[in-house]
This record gives C-alpha cells, sequence and structure tokens, in this order.
C-alpha cells in the first residue's frame, strides 16, 4: 500500500473533500444510502493538497501510461484536475461532455484531438464508473485510442471493475477506499463500529440500509 494512497487519504478527510456518517446516511443522486460522501472539487482550494494530487497523478500517468500523448478529462468534476495534470506533463488536455452541446458547434468532445492520439481520462472519483467508461466510449467512437483512466479515489466497488475489464480499459486511483476507512479509524474521524459499518455497506450499497 503506498505511502501516496495513505497520505492522499489523510487529506480528503482532514479538508471534508470525503465525510463519512455511518449512522446518519447520505443520499447520492442515484437513489443509493451511503455512509460516506465524496467531493473531490475541495481539493482545488487548497494548493498544497492540490499540487500534491497533481504530482501525484504526473508522475502515475508517466508510469503507467508513458506512450500517452494527451490527457482528457470527464466533465465536470475531472475538467480541473485533467487541466492541471496536463500541465505538469505538457501536454495537450481536452475534456468530454456528458452529452453534445445544446447550441453552437454542439461539441460533445472540447479542445483539439486527432484520430490515433492516444490518451489517458482523468476522472476526480469513481464509484460504479459509468461516467468514466462513458467518455472512454466517446472518445473512442471519436478515433481516440484510450490508454487508461486514473482517478484521485474510488469506493472500490466490485462492479466497477469488472465494467472496466469489460471495457477493457484499465484504470488507478490514487487512493482507495480500504485505504480511507482505514485511515479514518486510525486517526479517530470514525470508532470500530462505525468501520464495521463502512465495510458492510461497500459490500452491498444497492442493497444497504434496504
Amino acid at each position: 500500500m503506498s505511502e501516496n494512497a495513505r497520505k492522499i487519504a489523510q487529506y480528503l478527510l482532514q479538508i471534508k473533500a470525503v465525510e463519512l456518517s455511518p449512522s446518519k446516511p447520505f443520499t447520492w443522486a442515484s437513489g443509493i444510502k451511503s455512509p460516506i460522501y465524496c467531493d473531490n472539487r475541495k481539493i482545488l482550494s487548497y494548493p498544497q493538497i492540490r499540487n500534491y494530487v497533481v504530482e501525484c497523478f504526473s508522475q502515475l500517468i508517466e508510469k503507467e501510461y508513458p506512450s500517452a500523448d494527451g490527457i482528457a478529462g470527464v466533465a465536470t468534476a475531472g475538467i480541473a484536475h485533467a487541466a492541471l495534470a496536463a500541465w505538469r506533463l505538457n501536454q495537450p488536455m481536452i475534456y468530454v461532455r456528458s452529452k453534445p452541446k445544446g447550441h453552437g458547434l454542439q461539441n460533445q468532445i472540447e479542445g483539439v484531438y486527432q484520430p490515433g492520439q492516444i490518451m489517458v481520462v482523468v476522472e476526480d472519483l469513481i464509484s460504479t464508473g459509468k461516467s468514466t467508461l462513458k467518455t472512454v466510449e466517446i472518445l473512442r467512437n471519436a478515433g481516440v485510442e484510450v490508454a487508461g483512466a486514473v482517478a484521485i479515489f474510488s469506493y472500490g466497488f466490485d462492479k466497477a471493475a469488472k465494467a472496466f475489464e469489460a471495457a477493457d480499459c484499465p484504470f488507478q486511483t490514487l487512493s482507495f477506499y480500504d485505504v480511507l476507512v482505514e485511515e479514518a479509524e486510525k486517526h479517530g474521524y470514525i470508532n470500530k463500529s462505525d468501520l464495521i459499518t463502512l465495510m458492510e455497506w461497500r459490500k452491498d450499497p444497492d442493497n444497504w440500509k434496504k
């Protein structure tokens, strides 16, 4: 388990980019009841943490995807992190909308790219993987070769891993759920009972609390 993963987990907890509430669950947009809520946009407001994340992204991309020659952000939360990573790597950057723009040129892919270009998709968070893989599909349909995807944090759902495997798209995250809940318990954000609840939720989030 890398030190980077632990450090980012600690940062996410410190700035409340991740909030844990086993006794009063959050409701996600999908309707899922969850004891955890993640908003990595908050990272952008903390220069030291933001710079650390950018450095970790650049190291990960250079190591895992050395052939990549471009960065693609997932709208909207992934755009800023993609732009920062592209700047650090001195690579071109584009971003992909969930649907085409409703006016003007009606673009779905914003920016300049070439068919055959090899890109890495940058996302802030991977839950089910649906939005990330939709971006991958859009890029591939446009002739872009997707080397893989990276994100700041992942819940580690089995269905996400299976979805990425089915799409033949490797992915890595800077930190992940098991590390975060371990660090949360270690530093007093939650107790042992909360830890058990959080791990039970992750096993079957769709049916938890039903």
